[in-house]
């Protein structure tokens, strides 16, 4: 009972307007069994909107920085807000939870939420269980049922095209025909984001037929698409983009070259750490120590599956 007790006070700190947020505090809010969530719920509609957005975002913040909390029963409350900020920065919090249960509410919202900006955090999330639906971790039904509805707002006339975009993201682990058909459509597109969205669904297909068009536009003026030729080097994880990879590594924007040591450490092997060494001679600072911490980062790696 003095736990209870013990809860409802913090909880009443913590909603309180005119309290200053206490990471400690909030992370009470973690793993809440269900009679406390039932609370949480009941204070949380309270709370003035201002006071929740604040809450929720250091909630994100909190668990991503440290593994051990989990706010996915909040985060679940958040859903049903009646602010779009906050529904969205739930749909965040909620990225790294493969429980399949979760599928079924983010299906309705990206189906039905009146907000383009949930409608679309629901749309990438629902990605990460396509990755799982990829590698038969969620039933035929689920990954019918996902793949169905993202193939559906894809289609959709109606549709922003920034929340079809995603959904094209989302849904290219499901490798179909008409998946690649609507990756190819989208890569032909003249609007970047739309283009910039097919290179990187290339990756997610892992189709290593895919990987002569994403290195042809390794020479791209934007930035953006140089930056998804990266990516999807890195998610193909195929030795042969390595000497785009390096080439990126010195690209003008800073972005492009963080994401092309990312994908070498990604590929590994013997290829990518002679590049890498390579690249401790960059004229970039950044790419130089980058360069360095991945080198040791492999090394050590390697060292524990020697025999």
């Amino acid at each position: 009972m003095k736990e209870r007790i013990d809860f409802r006070k913090n909880l009443t700190e913590i909603l309180g307007s005119n309290n200053q947020l206490d990471s400690r505090q909030l992370a009470s809010l973690s793993d809440l069994p269900r009679k406390e969530i039932v609370s949480f719920k009941e204070a949380w509609i309270k709370t003035p909107e201002e006071r929740r957005r604040q809450i929720i975002s250091h909630l994100v913040k909190l668990q991503s920085e440290d593994y051990r909390l989990d706010f996915t029963g909040v985060f679940l409350v958040c859903l049903e807000d009646g602010d779009e900020d906050i529904r969205s920065q739930a749909i965040i919090g909620l990225d790294r939870e493969e429980d399949s249960s979760i599928i079924t509410p983010l299906i309705r919202l990206v189906k039905e939420d009146k907000s383009e900006k949930v409608r679309a955090a629901a749309a990438v999330a629902l990605g990460q269980f396509a990755l799982l639906a990829a590698v038969k971790k969620l039933s035929p039904a689920q990954s019918a049922e996902i793949y169905s509805t993202l193939l559906t707002i894809i289609e959709d006339i109606t549709e922003t095209s920034e929340v079809k975009r995603l959904c094209l993201e989302a849904i290219a682990p499901l490798d179909s025909p008409r998946v690649r058909e609507l990756i190819t459509r989208s890569y032909n597109s003249e609007d970047v984001k739309v283009k910039a969205s097919a290179l990187y669904a290339m990756g997610r297909n892992c189709d290593i037929a895919w990987l002569p068009i994403i290195i042809k536009e390794k020479d791209n003026d934007e930035s953006e698409i140089r930056y998804e030729v990266v990516e999807s080097c890195g998610e193909l994880g195929m030795e042969e983009a390595v000497p785009t990879l390096i080439e990126l590594a010195e690209d003008k924007d800073i972005n492009v070259r963080k994401a092309s040591i990312i994908a070498l450490e990604q590929i590994g092997g013997t290829k990518s750490k002679q590049a890498l060494s390579r690249l401790l001679n960059s004229p970039h600072d950044d790419v130089r120590k980058a360069a360095q911490e991945t080198l040791a980062e492999l090394e050590i790696f390697t060292g524990l599956f020697d025999p």
